[in-house]
């Protein structure tokens, strides 16, 4: 095998893992490079962070995934810059050399320049952020019910989640079912339903991607489980015991102490490094402007795929950040790669929208399926199984479908662990 056309990918991702199995069969030998040991299927996050899964529902050990595709090596680091010259990935122990590179390293979330609100609102883009995400949610419930004060308590059932995209609503949604179902009987002293949960939204309507009918029934979704939305409204600042809404010209502070963030994408700070040493541009959120073929300008050798990636060919825009853009470009690099090594020309990258699914509870979903809209059973039917058939590993679908169908048996959220070792005290 020594000699042959070598492929590294940085981030075992969506991307970077469709790639690779996309490249079983080629005379190619490949370098799968990742910070973690686990692909994550990061839809399901928010599940993690509500109680419903375990993180080792929705993570696959990359050595697992892959373990029966020979020209495939899985190496755990983190590449901390790129020699385009020697054409060599640098770690902080040494460094790999390759033929073709391939960066899907992704993005994370992003503060619009108040870094430090993030210490008081987590994001969820890991397996930290949500079970950080759980135990907040969890202890402020415990809390509440250790609370005397009226305000004080009140400040501890008053949920505040900011973004109303997708993420912000599943995470609306799944509050809403564990105030009014999951801990319904769980306290002596506090009555969960009457816990305030608030959807804040800069834009006139949660969804916004959506099309306009759907807002307005996954508004309505939510509202049916006691969620407060707030839409053309910013957050203007967040402290320990507060978050700041503005509203046109009327700001007002809600007291809360559970503020969860679902608003603003980063791109991952690799992207600014191979900017800086390819001579690419990068966009506001830190993505790397790509060619039609998504390689880096001056670079055939160096593509950069999924979230980290700004492909504005198609539309004028880049791609939604979510799982099929991200896949789709794996499999056209690997086609790509493939056709060279047989001297062909290839086709630039075309994007094939599928369509977006939103979840907000129990049979309560939206579906925009392009020509096909649905909402309610329907779209919650079809969630269901797209959801279960895109996990990567058989055993993790079948554990999620048996949670599911437990969960929507019983109500019953059983990941249900506080894990932070630090928990409030109830004067802090």
């Amino acid at each position: 095998m020594e000699g042959r056309h070598r492929v590294v990918i940085i981030g075992g991702g969506f991307g970077g893992l469709s790639l690779a199995r996309s490249l079983k069969s080629a005379p190619v030998d490949i370098v799968l490079l990742d910070r973690l040991n686990y692909h994550l299927f990061q839809p399901l996050l928010y599940q993690v962070a509500t109680g419903s899964l375990s993180p080792a529902n929705i993570a696959s050990p990359l050595r697992q995934i892959l373990q029966k595709q020979e020209n495939v090596a899985v190496l755990l680091g983190e590449a901390t810059g790129i020699d385009t010259a020697g054409r060599r990935v640098l770690l902080r122990d040494g460094d790999i050399p390759y033929d073709t590179l391939v960066v899907a390293t992704g993005a994370s979330h992003q503060y619009f320049g108040h870094d430090q609100w993030e210490k008081f609102a987590p994001g969820l883009k890991t397996v930290d952020d949500a079970t950080e995400m759980r135990s907040r949610i969890l202890l402020a419930f415990e809390a509440a019910e250790r609370e005397s004060d009226p305000e004080k308590r009140k400040a501890w059932m008053t949920f505040v989640i900011v973004g109303g995209g997708p993420t912000g609503v599943e995470l609306a949604g799944a509050l809403g079912e564990i105030a009014n179902d999951t801990l319904r009987h769980n306290f002596r002293d506090i009555d969960p339903s009457t816990a305030r949960i608030i959807l804040v939204e800069g834009t006139d309507r949660i969804l916004p991607t959506y099309p306009p009918h759907l807002s307005e029934a996954a508004r309505k979704m939510v509202e049916h489980l006691g969620v407060i939305v707030r839409t053309s409204a910013f957050v203007v600042d967040v402290q320990a015991e507060s978050v700041t809404i503005r509203e046109g010209d009327r700001s007002d502070c809600v007291s809360t102490r559970t503020i969860l963030w679902a608003a603003g994408v980063l791109a991952s700070p690799l992207g600014r490094i191979v900017a800086k040493e390819t001579g690419a541009t990068v966009d506001k959120a830190g993505r790397v402007v790509v060619q039609p073929d998504v390689t880096v300008p001056g670079h055939p050798e160096i593509f950069v795929i999924g979230d980290l990636a700004d492909f504005s060919h198609q539309g004028g825009k880049p791609l939604p950040g979510v799982a099929q853009p991200a896949i789709q470009e794996g499999r056209y690099v690997a086609e790509v790669i493939g056709r060279r090594l047989k001297g062909q020309s290839t086709e630039p990258f075309r994007y094939v929208d599928k369509g977006n699914l939103a979840v907000i509870g129990r049979g309560a979903a939206v579906a925009d399926l392009n020509r096909l809209q649905l909402k309610g059973w329907p779209a919650w039917l079809i969630w269901v199984f797209v959801h279960l058939a895109n996990i990567v590993q058989f055993q993790n679908r079948l554990l999620v479908m048996l949670q599911w169908g437990w969960l929507y048996i019983t109500y019953d959220r059983s990941a249900r662990l506080i894990t932070r070792k630090d928990p409030p005290a109830l004067d802090s």
